[in-house]
């Protein structure tokens, strides 16, 4: 019980830090809007229940109403055609939710062009600088994006926001050995993805090949380039394609 109990001094001493990496969920959280005739996500909202009152005069509580894919989110290989006989969401392994993170910035490029993408060039420079991408980890895809997660319209700019080429996609897929792709953006895919071949690469690779999808995140300025480790928490709902998480980061200061 060494490392563990090691772990739990460290916490409480400061020595690791505990980074939440998720925003808040309210009915103000920004939610993905597909054209007609797509079916829609429900926005998150509250049904009080009983609050100290007639209804339960000692407690208080709500019903919650939202789409899976609302907030910081986890998106399951079932969530997408081609990993559609993947896991869903509860069957994603425990050990899978515990891994290493990196984090590649690119907030100065997605800054000057908010269609910027992420190339395997970028990745293979980094890896240059850091070393290769951590096997059985997560890749965190920062571009300063969660600045705006509290203004819906500025978040969502017209749909043009920063991701990943379609080439990169694949190579992250089909070429590394990571878990998945952490985004602050409103999906792992780029705001023009329904225009790239395939439409939505992200999630047509990654998904289809097993790895996952977090979105949503914020503060991974507060995160060291290598030496994070991430703890991923969806609800394990039975047939889900994904949930709204809370994800952390231990950052060792």
């Amino acid at each position: 019980m060494t490392v563990l109990q090691d772990l739990v001094t460290a916490l409480a001493t400061g020595r690791v830090e505990v980074v939440d990496l998720t925003a808040p969920l309210s009915a103000q959280t920004p939610i993905l809007t597909l054209p007609e005739p797509f079916g829609q996500t429900l926005p998150f909202s509250l049904q009080e229940i009983s609050r100290y009152d007639q209804r339960g005069p000692a407690w208080y509580w709500n019903n919650i109403s939202t789409g899976e894919h609302t907030g910081t989110h986890f998106d399951a290989p079932v969530h997408w055609v081609t990993g559609q006989h993947g896991d869903d969401v509860s069957q994603v392994p425990p050990r899978r939710l515990v891994a290493p993170a990196v984090v590649l910035d690119h907030t100065a490029e997605a800054t000057a062009d908010p269609d910027f993408l992420l190339e395997i060039a970028h990745v293979k420079a980094w890896e240059a600088e850091h070393g290769r991408l951590p096997a059985g980890g997560w890749l965190l895809y920062r571009t300063g994006w969660d600045a705006y997660g509290d203004d819906a319209q500025r978040y969502a700019n017209g749909g043009r926001t920063p991701g990943i080429s379609a080439e990169c996609a694949r190579w992250l897929a089909e070429e590394t050995a990571i878990l998945g792709v952490g985004v602050e953006t409103v999906g792992t895919d780029a705001g023009a993805a329904h225009s790239f071949d395939p439409p939505f690469p992200c999630h047509s690779f990654l998904l289809g090949h097993d790895k996952y999808g977090l979105t949503q995140l914020r503060n991974l300025d507060r995160l060291p380039v290598t030496g994070a480790v991430l703890v991923a928490g969806p609800l394990s709902i039975v047939g889900g394609s994904g949930s709204p998480s809370r994800v952390l980061a231990l950052v060792e200061r």
